[in-house]
């Protein structure tokens, strides 16, 4: 898949050249408008960061439908630590707007599905970063996985159903599959950041803390197949399905010493999760 194509519309401020006309209507031509923009629907959580920031709004579209929802993400004077920690991560110095865009493209050119990027820009103080954001496009007639399964998931257990449910594990793990062999892990990699859409097509989103671990490799990737495992409700997705996943993750048909092993340490990261989880009253997924 080719490269998407920003230009630059003033300092440090980059977008995709289709939405510049929306974004001038708006006033959004500079990273300082970006900061001083308030109508939209803001997206606070209790968890989320002080420096941060999430809005959603509409902007015209350059194509049918007449208008498109985006979601910026704002960081205004992230502290040092987490910039540290971040350039650590991406062994260079990067804005926490720019750590979101990095692997978000680098992904899309591998053929992982992500949310389409409208614009990201950064501003820099003499060492650290002062403020950057990034405007994702929301993937069209797409849900997350926590929220809303295929039907064959709610339907009757007919031999069709139970035949659709199963081809759709299979491509579940097909699609955590190949994001995985592109090196990234997610660290996040839960439910409610793999999005379906009617098309059939799977979307990761959420994609700041993903990055490609020099050591450890095989660490992160239990920890992003532990997040799936814990976060597949048990209603919906039996231990035989949860082993349909793993074959269909690894390929192969049946399980060696090794796979045991790998299934025992992910097994146990959920455990620990769910200890965690409970302790503060939290439901825990895979044991619903």
């Amino acid at each position: 898949m080719s490269e998407q194509k920003f230009v630059e519309i003033s300092k440090s401020f980059f977008i995709d050249p289709d939405y510049k006309t929306a974004f001038s209507e708006l006033g959004l031509t500079s990273i300082d408008a970006v900061f001083s923009f308030n109508a939209a629907k803001n997206l606070a959580k209790d968890n989320l960061a002080g420096f941060r920031s999430r809005l959603q709004f509409e902007i015209n579209s350059p194509a049918s439908p007449p208008s498109t929802t985006v979601f910026l993400k704002r960081y205004d004077k992230p502290p040092i630590l987490t910039q540290l920690g971040n350039w650590l991560s991406a062994r260079c110095r990067m804005s926490c707007g720019f750590f979101d865009f990095e692997p978000a493209n680098k992904l899309t050119i591998a053929g992982i599905n992500n949310p389409k990027i409208i614009s990201y820009g950064e501003q820099w103080g003499t060492f650290f970063e002062k403020k950057s954001f990034i405007i994702t496009e929301k993937i069209p007639d797409a849900e997350s996985l926590e929220r809303k399964l295929p039907d064959c998931f709610n339907a009757p257990d007919t031999v069709e159903n139970l035949k659709l449910r199963r081809n759709f594990i299979v491509q579940l793990a097909g699609f955590v599959k190949k994001f995985h062999e592109t090196n990234y892990r997610h660290r996040d990699l839960y439910l409610s950041h793999i999005f379906y859409a009617d098309s059939g097509n799977f979307y990761l989103i959420d994609l700041a803390r993903a990055f490609k671990p020099i050591v450890w490799r095989r660490r992160f990737r239990i920890k992003d197949i532990a997040q799936v495992y814990y976060s597949a409700p048990a209603r919906y997705f039996s231990n035989t399905d949860r082993l349909r996943f793993y074959f269909g993750y690894t390929g192969q048909n049946k399980l060696t010493r090794k796979d045991k092993v790998f299934i025992r340490k992910v097994i146990n990261k959920a455990k620990r999760m769910a200890r965690h989880d409970r302790k503060h009253g939290r439901a825990i997924p895979f044991e619903s």
